[in-house]
């Protein structure tokens, strides 16, 4: 039977080697996540196939390339749901939506990391109901909504935008019926948020988003499983990324460096959002 430490990581050495290995191989940058988050993420499938040491499962990655597959589902953070931590986007609803609306122009909407879409299916929700609340409901279409991860199977379920109950534990319940009905045992995305939202493939941390592109952009719950010096240029990026007047929602636990930290206007504290000044 597979021995493996108190701390559930293996006990050699080879770490860093096959680190290195799944960043060259792979398209995930493994190093510039934080040593223990992957350490452990790997260490689950060490366990399924057996692999013993870094070593091993370096070995058994080049028999079996249909691993990376299983390794990448490990390594990337696909835990959400729709109105995650329901204050932030209450905050949102209140402070960022009708700030954006009431500009008159055509507002963009990056969810960064959005896994199989709940996020950014909940911030295009947010749009629609402020838009319903005015009766404006045909001006919804200049809202732009793009979601973007790099596992693949997680952006198939995002444009499938049907989904099982434990998706909506935190959506209010006035909300369910009228912007996520029932299909069967599972809730489908109402086909005007859809229309708003899209989803593509994109690794943050090698592509950069085109500067002065959104209006909003959450990045949440991302920062926290890199490294200082990766954290930097990603909140940097992000920045960048942001026109002047938009708005940028971090994870709770996350912080701002560089020059976001010197150029963001804090909107709401506990919530991790900021603005950038015009």
């Amino acid at each position: 039977m597979t021995q493996f430490t108190q701390s559930d990581q293996p006990a050699d050495d080879g770490f860093r080697d096959l680190a290195e290995k799944i960043t060259r191989e792979s398209e995930f940058r493994c190093t510039n996540y934080k040593d223990g988050c992957v350490r452990r993420r790997i260490a689950v499938r060490m366990r399924a196939r057996g692999a013993a040491t870094y070593a091993q499962y370096g070995d058994l990655l080049d028999r079996d390339s249909s691993e990376y597959e299983h390794l990448m589902d490990a390594l990337t953070v696909n835990v959400t749901r729709f109105f995650r931590n329901p204050n932030t986007f209450a905050v949102a609803a209140q402070r960022v939506v009708p700030e954006l609306w009431r500009r008159g122009s055509r507002i963009d909407v990056w969810s960064a990391g959005s896994a199989s879409g709940e996020e950014a299916y909940s911030l295009a929700a947010l749009f629609h109901e402020h838009a319903r609340a005015r009766g404006e409901l045909e001006r919804l279409g200049r809202v732009s909504v793009v979601g973007s991860d790099i596992d693949r199977g997680s952006l198939d379920a995002a444009k499938r935008a049907t989904y099982l109950p434990a998706s909506f534990t935190d959506t209010a319940p006035e909300l369910l019926d009228d912007l996520f009905p029932k299909d069967g045992e599972r809730r489908t995305v109402l086909p005007a948020i859809r229309a708003i939202t899209r989803f593509e493939r994109r690794d943050i941390l090698r592509e950069a988003a085109a500067a002065c592109s959104f209006d909003l952009i959450a990045c949440r719950n991302v920062v926290i499983y890199l490294d200082r010096a990766t954290q930097e240029v990603l909140v940097d990026m992000l920045f960048n990324s942001l026109r002047p007047g938009g708005y940028l929602i971090m994870g709770h636990v996350e912080a701002i460096f560089g020059k976001a930290r010197r150029n963001l206007v804090p909107v709401d504290i506990r919530e991790r959002i900021y603005h950038k000044p015009l």
